[in-house]
């Protein structure tokens, strides 16, 4: 607890909400570690702004552009109110050197990454929205362990490629069926994770062979 305290008084800042950390393409020299709050990290693509991950205590991001020293590939901005250690380059080198245990850690993390990457990837090449939307779900729910998900519906949206009123509009659809519920506060509730694997299956076939009249 001490040691944390003083990691935050050496290297920690405050970020309101709204605050744009830094923007796809910017250079960079820093990376962040969220110790609380919420970090959206973006990218548009042909003009449309996506969301490729949310990111809360614990997570860190901003460490590619000082390790390969090239610009920013995504956007990230705090979307609550955020308490974050800010690292500079030779900060960060120093750790890794000269601890194995954050050095391990730091590439679990980025397998993990990259498995999340190539799952986002394989799930906005699904053609249908709804299909896409079910895909990063049912993953989403399968990764919590937890029937209760505290995604946001707008997040969720931009995961898959598509707004969030068209997110809300699928999600409703599904609701209406009892696949799943939404709650006031825009939080998903899975009903039954079999309910949607077995959607999931017949979009993914219906794709594949055509809707069958």
């Amino acid at each position: 607890m001490a040691e944390a305290s003083q990691m935050f008084a050496k290297f920690g800042k405050h970020f309101p909400a709204g605050t744009v950390l830094f923007n796809d393409g910017d250079s960079g020299e820093e990376m962040f570690i969220v110790q609380s709050g919420k970090v959206k990290i973006s990218k548009k693509i042909r003009g449309v702004e996506k969301t490729l991950a949310t990111l809360e205590k614990g997570e860190f991001f901003g460490e590619m552009a000082i390790l390969n020293d090239k610009p920013r590939s995504a956007s990230a901005e705090a979307i609550e109110d955020c308490e974050m250690l800010v690292i500079d380059r030779k900060t960060f080198e120093t750790l890794l050197r000269s601890n194995v245990e954050i050095a391990i850690r730091f590439i679990k993390r980025l397998a993990d990454r990259l498995r999340e990457a190539n799952d986002q990837m394989e799930a906005l090449m699904i053609k249908d929205n709804t299909s896409r939307l079910l895909n990063i779900l049912s993953k989403k729910v399968r990764e919590s362990k937890s029937d209760q998900m505290s995604l946001a519906i707008e997040d969720l949206g931009g995961m898959a490629g598509i707004d969030g009123g068209q997110a809300r509009m699928i999600l409703e659809k599904l609701a209406s069926v009892r696949i799943l519920s939404l709650t006031a506060d825009d939080r998903i509730v899975i009903s039954s994770k079999d309910q949607v694997d077995r959607l999931l299956r017949y979009l993914e076939m219906r794709e594949i062979f055509g809707e069958m009249v």
